[in-house]
């Protein structure tokens, strides 16, 4: 009996190893990442890795360039909040995607081109906008506190899923006492309240706070600049 032919298995490349190495990572987490499990995942060798990536550090590095390459960067336009607000909640739905990368982009040791890029995509939509260097120094830096200081508090906090916050929620409130802690109560219980449509969380809430009050400084400094000018 003639046996079936089987397919020809895709030639092993250096982006084939990283998209693998991601897949690994999002569904158990980076510590489950290794070249053992990587090649088993491909259905090679662990040796044969070494002839597409130098190391683990290598692969890294690269998944991290891989995810942010993932961001929408800031484009220029003449509305600069819309655009920053574009990148900032397309960087926190990315790595809350991927939960891993928040703390791998921070500690990564390598030179990462799509974080390079996107750095410099804000910052450029921050100087186009008319916020002088150091303004933008400032601004940039609260975004990027913002943008990844929230997402390793949210994929870190792992709470689930709505259902099951608010199961959370639930039992937090039946053990303390509301004369006591009446704040922290009223508090939760909003977690227990239906979503507006239109609301778009806490996340979106904090950024346009900061950018809001980057385009207060900035039309104040103006306004100052305008005044001493004129005096």
């Amino acid at each position: 009996m003639a046996t079936q032919p089987t397919e020809p298995r895709a030639p092993l490349t250096r982006d084939r190893v990283l998209l693998a190495a991601i897949g690994l990572a999002d569904a158990g987490g980076i510590e489950s990442l290794s070249m053992r499990r990587l090649g088993q995942a491909l259905g090679v060798e662990a040796m044969s890795l070494y002839n597409h990536v130098a190391n683990k550090d290598d692969i890294l590095n690269g998944i991290v360039d891989i995810v942010v390459g993932e961001i929408d960067l800031a484009s220029e336009v003449a509305d600069w909040k819309a655009a920053i607000r574009r990148t900032a909640i397309s960087a926190h739905d990315t790595l809350v995607r991927h939960p891993w990368a928040a703390s791998l982009v921070l500690s990564g040791s390598g030179l990462s081109m799509a974080r390079l890029r996107l750095m410099n995509s804000i910052l450029g939509a921050l100087r186009e906008a008319g916020f002088s260097a150091e303004m933008t120094d400032h601004g940039y830096h609260a975004l990027d506190s913002h943008i990844m200081g929230f997402t390793l508090w949210q994929v870190g906090m792992n709470l689930g899923s709505d259902e099951e916050l608010k199961e959370l929620a639930t039992g937090f409130l039946e053990r303390i006492s509301a004369s006591e802690f009446p704040h922290l109560v009223e508090h939760v219980q909003q977690h227990l309240k239906e979503r507006n449509p239109e609301d778009e969380g806490e996340f979106a809430f904090g950024l346009d706070l900061i950018l809001d009050g980057l385009e207060r400084m900035r039309d104040a400094t103006a306004m100052s600049t305008v005044t001493r000018v004129g005096d």
